[in-house]
């Protein structure tokens, strides 16, 4: 019989039968090198730390060393401290596979394991979780990051909106990255720094809207883009390929709310977590259970095709966050590994859910942290000069702001870690020392309401359910 092939087994050395011939061999090591040193070379270069390479949202990179053995919290936690990143649960680091698709690094498994190679691999920094209303972002830096975050979606083409709002997004993103409007400063600006796919076409109408926003500081630069973002479409849209059961090609994303189904880039349904009753995959099959009433008693599964398993197991995987995120007020608990054997996976969302983040910055925050605005050139006017620092606790409501009114100021805390090339942003533009901010005043999380009036799971109490490779939904009280 053959050997089973993977198996090992102890072979006679030719010194145990009289007569056998030694045989020497190939020897593929180098003139002057021996097997003890390579070995030990070897066994050297192999406990050498690993240094990553992290892109920050505002382009700059900086390098991070971390144990080979390090899981993926370890330099998510490096990245956060060094950013004096406060509302860090919102971000998160992502990497280009093998398919050169963009997939999040995860916090529990160890960095190796999830790249080939970590030396040679680019992590940017980017926003993971998109609330509905940035009005629940309670430090200015936070919403500074989003509006760079808008920015990189808007030139990689993910922000998908007319010319003319794109015209005034870039407008906002000049006045908070030079001030105010100068026709020789704009005109070298834009040429010196891409906003829009199609700059080029739109250019005199954003310096045209540019000039509107006469003496509006950076901080009410971000709110306007974030104002505006929120009520596109494509705000925090990430699309993943795949097919209905009929062959149609068509791309699901998840949002705070649930899952939408786009067709091309127009959005063509919508399940609110409320009418989910399971997430699921097998293979390169996605599956939505639905709640009975909802579709009937005989179409309460429906089935969507993927490209691959793992591209499957990829949305799955920020399914389950994005559920365990804006859902559930407490942090899910890991589920304990079977001795003998499993079924389906462990996965479980890892960070602090939004409830969770929300109150501890406000329990926390008493003081605004200054932070430095890379490459930013502001020309500021008497009336930027003279106005104060943004107010706190301003919502992000139509109804609640006039025009040009200021941006909400965000409430953060000391830290002893300050970045040194992932800057912690700007130092405002007024002459005198703005005076300690009283502490903000105390409001309720506003969570989206689904259509349906989603169930929402009580204090203490989050939603329970098993993950077979699957993510279920049992209605809570």
């Amino acid at each position: 019989m053959g050997d089973i092939e993977g198996s090992y087994r102890a072979l006679q050395t030719p010194g145990i039968r009289l007569g056998a011939q030694f045989n020497a061999g190939i020897s593929t090591l180098e003139p002057g090198q021996s097997l003890s040193g390579n070995m030990l070379s070897g066994s050297k270069s192999h406990g050498r730390g690993l240094q990553i390479r992290v892109q920050g949202l505002d382009d700059s990179q900086d390098f991070f060393d971390i144990d080979p053995k390090s899981i993926g919290q370890f330099l998510l936690t490096e990245v956060f401290l060094r950013g004096n990143l406060i509302e860090s649960d919102y971000f998160g680091l992502e990497f280009q596979n093998m398919q050169m698709n963009w997939v999040w690094l995860e916090a529990t498994k160890l960095v190796v394991r999830q790249v080939r190679r970590p030396e040679n691999t680019l992590f940017r920094l980017s926003v993971k979780f998109f609330p509905p209303d940035p009005g629940q972002l309670q430090e200015e830096y936070t919403k500074y990051l989003f509006s760079l975050q808008m920015k990189r979606d808007l030139m990689e083409g993910r922000l998908i909106c007319t010319e003319n709002t794109g015209a005034l997004l870039a407008s906002h993103l000049v006045q908070s990255e030079i001030g105010d409007y100068d026709g020789v400063a704009d005109r070298d600006f834009l040429r010196t720094t891409k906003l829009l796919p199609y700059q080029e076409k739109v250019q005199e109408r954003i310096m045209e809207l540019h000039r509107r926003h006469l003496g509006q500081t950076p901080a009410e630069s971000d709110f306007q883009i974030l104002e505006i973002a929120r009520k596109l479409e494509m705000y925090g849209v990430r699309f993943h390929p795949a097919a209905d059961r009929e062959g149609t090609k068509i791309n699901l994303a998840v949002a705070h709310m649930g899952l939408q189904v786009f067709q091309g880039n127009t959005k063509i349904n919508t399940f609110n977590w409320s009418k989910i009753r399971k997430l699921s995959f097998k293979r390169t099959h996605f599956l939505i259970k639905l709640h009975p009433e909802v579709h009937g008693p005989h179409q309460d599964t429906l089935e969507f095709m993927m490209a691959s398993r793992d591209q499957c197991k990829i949305f799955w995987k920020i399914c389950v966050e994005y559920h365990s995120f804006f859902r559930l007020f407490d942090q899910p608990q890991p589920k304990s590994k079977a001795i003998l054997f499993t079924r389906g996976s462990s996965f479980r969302y890892s960070g602090r859910t939004q409830k969770q983040l929300v109150d501890y910055v406000r329990e926390n925050g008493a003081k605004r942290t200054p932070y430095q605005r890379r490459n930013s050139k502001i020309r500021m006017s008497a009336r930027s000069l003279a106005s104060d620092v943004p107010k706190q606790s301003l919502s992000f409501n139509d109804s609640f702001r006039a025009q040009g009114s200021p941006s909400s100021a965000s409430v953060s805390f000391y830290s002893s870690h300050i970045s040194s090339v992932l800057p912690r942003t700007e130092l405002q533009p007024h002459p005198a020392t703005p005076s300690r901010s009283p502490a903000p005043p105390q409001q309720q999380l506003q969570l989206p309401v689904p259509a349906a009036s989603p169930p929402q799971p009580s204090e203490g109490r989050p939603c329970q359910g098993c993950f077979p490779i699957s993510l279920r939904f049992s209605r809570c009280p």
